[in-house]
């Protein structure tokens, strides 16, 4: 079975942020950071090269695939920020409805700018997935 590329590393995430050349996006991220510290009462911590993730859990699938992710995290992409959260848990889509402008897939949640999402609901969305993680998985990953 493939080991994750994805796993939880000593790099520095004031570094990672610091080096987001576009000044909005780097405090967009900045502050997506500490909400995201608030939402779920850990530290932010870099997965891999480009991930700011928050906490961690352990996973196994039916399938025999297992591995470390954290509960919850973002990295600044090309084009948006992509917000990684779990794929279902309470309250998502009434949450996501009154989110604003953003686009959604399965797992991960992207927006352009901070200013175009309610923040207080981004929040919410953020703590309640991180909960179902741990609910789901325990923690202890990572």
């Amino acid at each position: 079975m493939a080991e994750n590329k994805t796993k939880a590393t000593a790099a520095s995430v004031a570094a990672h942020l610091a080096a987001i050349a576009d000044e909005t996006r780097r405090k967009d991220c900045e502050a997506l950071a500490q909400l995201m510290a608030r939402a779920t009462h850990e530290p932010p911590r870099m997965w891999g090269p480009s991930i700011v993730g928050f906490g961690s859990y352990h996973y196994r699938y039916e399938s025999g695939r297992e591995g470390d992710s954290c509960l919850v995290g973002f990295a600044s992409r090309k084009g948006d920020i992509s917000v990684y959260l779990m794929g279902s848990f309470p309250e998502r889509e009434a949450l996501l409805a009154k989110l604003g402008r953003h686009k959604v897939a399965k797992a991960c949640l992207y927006i352009r700018r901070l200013g175009d999402v309610d923040l207080a609901v981004l929040e919410q969305l953020v703590a309640r997935s991180a909960a179902s993680a741990k609910d789901r998985y325990g923690t202890g990953g990572g």
